[in-house]
C-alpha cells in the first residue's frame, strides 16, 4: 500500500504527457482520478497500520547506489502515515479547486501538482538520507514553476525568493548528510546512509561535533516551517501563489519542518536537541508574538493569513522540544490539525478572490448575508484555528501547552506562558478576519452580486470540514496512530539525558495513584 500510494502521482503526472493540450476536460479528470487512487492507497495503509507498534512498517529495502550502501529504503510510522494521508486528503481538492481557477497551460499543471504530491510523500516515506534529499530537492522544482508561471503580478520575485531561501538550506542539509555519512565510516569503517542504522550510531556522536550536524539539519527544516526569523519568503509565496500554491504551502509544505525536526532532530542529535531546547522554543515563542503583531494589522487577507500561519507554526515547535509526550504528540495532531484548518481558510478565501478579483479587506463586507453556506464553513476553518473546543485545534493546542508547561527538559514556565499568549492573539486576527467580511455594510455592489457556494465548492470544502468536527470530538481516532511511536521516541531521549525513561515512569506513578489511595482520592 505505501508503494501503491507514493508511484500513483508519479504514475500520473506522466500519464499526463500522453493526453492531447486540448483535451481539458481528460487532463482534469485524469489528475483528480489519480489523485483520489493515491487517497485510496493511503486510506487502506492508514487502516491496515499496526498502532500497537512503535516500529517502522511496510518496509522496503532495495540496493541502489552499493558504494554508497545507499539504497531505495521507505517504511512508516505513526506520524508520518498521519502526514502521507493528509498529503493524499489535501491534494484532490487542491486539483478540483483548479478547475475554474487555472485557464492556461493546464496540462503542465497537473502534471506538476502531481508531481509535487510523489516528492512530498517521498520525504514521509524515506528511510535513507540520500533519498530524503532526493525527494526533498525534488519538490522545488514544481513549486517554483507553480509560483512563476500562474502566480501573481510579483510571482516572478516570489518564485526566486523561495528557491533561493530553500535551495540555501538544502545545500547545508546536504554537508550535515555527508558529514553523518562520514562519521559513521571513520567509527564503523562502512559509509551508510541508511537512516535506521544512522538512528542507532548519531547519538553516540560527540556533542563537539554533533552541535554542527544538528544546526545544518535545522537551518534547513527552519526554512521550510518557515520559523522566525526565517519566514519572510511565506508572506510574499502565499500573496503572489495561485489559489492552489496557497493551499499547498500552507497544508502541505510546512508538515515537512515539523516532520524534519522530530526524524532528524530528536532521533538523530537528541544531546545536541537538549542543549539548545531552549534556544529553540524562544525561537518559536517569538514566532508567536512576531506574526501575531503583524498578523493584526494587515489589510490584504491572505497576507494576514500568512503571518497566523508563522505564529501558529512557533506553538509546534515549543511543542516538539519540549521532548515529552504530550508535547511531541501534540505537534504531530496539530500539524495534521493545521492542514485540515489551512485547506479550508485558504479554499474559502480563493472562492472570494475568485469571485471578486482582490484580497484586500476593504472590499469585503456583509458577505453572510448572500453567501449564508459559506459562512458557516469559512466560520468553521476559522474557530479550529482559533482552538475553539469542539474543534480540531483545541486537543492539539491544549496539548502542546501542557508538553511545554511539564518538559523535565525546559524546566521553565516561561515559554508555556508566551505560548499560551496565542489563544489571545488567533482570537483577535481571526475574528477581525471574519468580521470584515462577514459581517457589516456592503462596500460596494460587488460584494452584495456575490453568490453562495457551488456544489463544485462544496464538494472541495466538506471533507477538511467533517475530520476538523471529528477530531475536535474525537480526537483519540488520530492520535492513537502516533502514541506509541511518541512514547518510544520520549523514552530514548529520556534514557539519553536521564539513564532512565524517568519522566515516563513518574507519570505512570501519578496515574497509579488513586487506584491506590482509594475511593476518596479517586473522587478527590
Amino acid at each position: 500500500m505505501l508503494l501503491a500510494t507514493l508511484f500513483a502521482p508519479l504514475v500520473g503526472a506522466l500519464a499526463l504527457l500522453l493526453v492531447s493540450r486540448d483535451a481539458k476536460k481528460a487532463l482534469k479528470y485524469s489528475s483528480l482520478l489519480m489523485s483520489l487512487v493515491a487517497f485510496v492507497f493511503a486510506l487502506a495503509m492508514l487502516l491496515g497500520f499496526d498502532q500497537t507498534n512503535p516500529n517502522m512498517q511496510m518496509l522496503t529495502n532495495v540496493s541502489w547506489i552499493p558504494t554508497l550502501d545507499a539504497g531505495f529504503r521507505v517504511g512508516v510510522d505513526g506520524m508520518s502515515v498521519l502526514f502521507i494521508f493528509l498529503t493524499t486528503l489535501t491534494m484532490p481538492m487542491v486539483i478540483l479547486a483548479g478547475f475554474d481557477s487555472i485557464k492556461e497551460q493546464e496540462k503542465e499543471f497537473y502534471a506538476l501538482i502531481l508531481l509535487l504530491e510523489f516528492g512530498v510523500i517521498g520525504i514521509f516515506a524515506a528511510l535513507d538520507t540520500f533519498l530524503f534529499y532526493v525527494f526533498f530537492e525534488l519538490i522545488l522544482i514544481p513549486m517554483y514553476f507553480l509560483i512563476g508561471v500562474w502566480g501573481g503580478e510579483r510571482r516572478t520575485f516570489a518564485a526566486i525568493k523561495f528557491f533561493i531561501f530553500t535551495m540555501f538550506g538544502s545545500l547545508v542539509m546536504l554537508v550535515g548528510l555527508i558529514w553523518l555519512g562520514y562519521y559513521v565510516q571513520q567509527t564503523t569503517g562502512h559509509f551508510t546512509t541508511n537512516l535506521l542504522l544512522l538512528r542507532e550510531i548519531a547519538p553516540t556522536i560527540p556533542l563537539s561535533t554533533q552541535k554542527w550536524m544538528f544546526a545544518a539539519f535545522m537551518l534547513a527544516f527552519c526554512i521550510k516551517i518557515p520559523l522566525f526569523p526565517l519566514h519572510t519568503w511565506l508572506p510574499d509565496v502565499q500573496s503572489e501563489s495561485p489559489l492552489v500554491g496557497t493551499v499547498v504551502v500552507g497544508a502541505v509544505l510546512f508538515k515537512i519542518g515539523i516532520y524534519g525536526l522530530i526524524r532528524f532532530g530528536l532521533e538523530l542529535f537528541p544531546q545536541s536537541s537538549f542543549e539548545h531546547a531552549k534556544v529553540m522554543c524562544a525561537l518559536g515563542a517569538a514566532a508567536v508574538i512576531y506574526g501575531a503583531m503583524l498578523a493584526i494589522v494587515q489589510t490584504d487577507m491572505r497576507r494576514l493569513a500568512s503571518y497566523a500561519l508563522v505564529s501558529s507554526l512557533g506553538t509546534m515547535v515549543m511543542g516538539v522540544f519540549s521532548m515529552t509526550p504530550e508535547g511531541i504528540q501534540g505537534a504531530i495532531l496539530q500539524t495534521f490539525n493545521h492542514g485540515l484548518s489551512v485547506t479550508g481558510l485558504f479554499l474559502c478565501l480563493g472562492v472570494l478572490t475568485q469571485q471578486r478579483g482582490t484580497t484586500n479587506l476593504a472590499d469585503y463586507g456583509g458577505i453572510a448575508k448572500v453567501m449564508p453556506m459559506f459562512a458557516v464553513l469559512f466560520a468553521i476553518s476559522l474557530f479550529s484555528l482559533v482552538g475553539l473546543p469542539g474543534l480540531n485545534g483545541f486537543i492539539g493546542e491544549y496539548l502542546l501547552l501542557l508538553g511545554t508547561f511539564r518538559s523535565p527538559f525546559l524546566n521553565n514556565w516561561t515559554f508555556g506562558i508566551l505560548g499560551a499568549t496565542t489563544g489571545v492573539f488567533v482570537a483577535i486576527y481571526m475574528l477581525k478576519l471574519y468580521n470584515n467580511i462577514c459581517f457589516g455594510k456592503f462596500p460596494n455592489d460587488g460584494s452584495a452580486s456575490m453568490s453562495d457556494l457551488t456544489t463544485k465548492e462544496l464538494v472541495t470544502l466538506i471533507p477538511a470540514t467533517i475530520l476538523m468536527i471529528w477530531i475536535g470530538i474525537y480526537p483519540s481516532t488520530f492520535m492513537r496512530f502516533s502514541d506509541e511511536s511518541t512514547k518510544a521516541l520520549v523514552g530514548k531521549l529520556e534514557l539519553v539525558k536521564f539513564g532512565t525513561t524517568k519522566y515516563t515512569e513518574t507519570l505512570k506513578k501519578l496515574h497509579a495513584a488513586p487506584a491506590a489511595e482509594g475511593t476518596a482520592h479517586k473522587e478527590h
